[in-house]
């Protein structure tokens, strides 16, 4: 008898846990993929919490909230963002205009009021408009990062190729666009959503989890 074969979820699985027996909560997956981000969500926490960010916009203090921000990834052991993009973010806040602008966009797209589309939208536009040395900052990892690193319970971060990778190899219909918008962002939500949904048994915590899942299946750290 011919062996059943494997549906794209099912191979995603096996190779999560050919890599992490004990999936999320195996040791080395702690090591490699869990800590360093739950330790960059703290770091914000520290930094830029809610109460925090507040004042901090309330006293004009956004070349500070632009550096904090920065900061609480930069000091990452493993960057999420390429080192062009942190010099397109800093170029981009080094005038008051910018510093104001990211600062206080980045606290609507992330505590301000209206659906989760109108937040996601009204961000990147903001991002479209920072002042523009060399490199753009409208990438999708600049636009994707702080709220994964600020609320990671409810935001994930999108690392185009990697993604497109795994969304494939796992039969999901990824509606891809490069520039950022919120039809791809709904639609990166909706893979966590099916990954989260397809790994119950395994208990994935938030989207550090999920995230790192898809990482391990487009990434060429994760070869086999």
């Amino acid at each position: 008898m011919a062996a059943k074969k494997l549906s794209g979820a099912q191979r995603a699985r096996k190779k999560f846990l050919r890599y992490f027996p004990k999936g999320f909560r195996d040791e080395t997956y702690l090591e490699w993929e869990r800590e360093y981000k739950c330790e960059t969500h703290a770091r914000w926490e520290e930094a830029l919490n809610r109460a925090e960010f507040r004042r901090m916009l309330e006293k004009g203090e956004y070349a500070e909230v632009a550096a904090r921000a920065i900061r609480a990834e930069q000091r990452s052991r493993h960057s999420m963002i390429f080192s062009f993009e942190k010099m397109a973010l800093r170029d981009a806040v080094r005038s008051t205009s910018g510093a104001k602008l990211f600062a206080t966009s980045l606290y609507e797209f992330l505590h301000g009021r209206g659906s989760d589309e109108e937040r996601f939208t009204a961000w990147c536009d903001a991002v479209a408009r920072l002042p523009r040395k060399q490199t753009r900052v409208l990438t999708w990892p600049l636009v994707t990062v702080w709220g994964f690193i600020a609320q990671p319970d409810r935001h994930i971060f999108l690392k185009p190729n990697v993604t497109k990778i795994a969304a494939e190899k796992y039969g999901f219909d990824f509606e891809y666009q490069s520039k950022p918008n919120w039809e791809t962002y709904a639609s990166l939500l909706e893979f966590a959503t099916t990954v989260r949904r397809d790994l119950r048994d395994l208990r994935p915590r938030d989207m550090i989890d999920i995230q790192s899942f898809i990482w391990v299946q487009g990434s060429d750290e994760y070869p086999r």
